[in-house]
């Protein structure tokens, strides 16, 4: 008996339902699905999903039987909790708590995140500090909703 569980990570096209991308990935023998959220606009916009968006995906869940434990947040490569800007660090805290409620509503047990203080600036001391401190909050926030 085979106990390896097959993950597909979103590669299939943007533009068919969960609900097809579940049927498709379960047909290919995938027993589950990463989501991603990387730093495009389109992924980026999951995060804002309708409660009826996100019930649609829970159901599709449930029908295929195909979960969804794990999400790559690369969204902070374009907002990262290191930046020496203000408005980019709180688009990344804001983006964390989007994510978190996101991973709470889907069933989304891992939230993995890029292991770099800043992508697009040069890094320094404070590009560093600024992003231990936003991990930290982060794990704090993701460990109270038990992600």
């Amino acid at each position: 008996m085979n106990s390896a569980r097959i993950k597909d990570y979103s590669c299939l096209k943007v533009n068919i339902s969960w609900q097809d991308r579940l049927s498709i990935a379960k047909a290919c023998g995938f027993d589950f699905v990463e989501i991603s959220i990387d730093e495009t606009d389109e992924r980026l916009a999951r995060l804002d999903w309708t409660k009826e968006q996100r019930l649609e995906l829970v159901k599709a869940i449930i029908t295929t039987g195909v979960t969804i434990p794990s999400m790559c947040l690369s969204g902070h490569r374009r907002f990262p909790f290191g930046s020496r800007d203000e408005a980019t660090r709180k688009e990344a805290y804001t983006m964390m708590e989007k994510a978190i409620q996101l991973a709470v509503d889907l069933g989304v047990r891992t939230i993995q995140l890029a292991g770099y203080d800043v992508y697009y600036e040069e890094q320094d001391e404070g590009t560093i500090q600024r992003f231990q401190e936003g991990l930290e909050w982060a794990v704090t926030l993701a460990a109270s909703n038990q992600v």
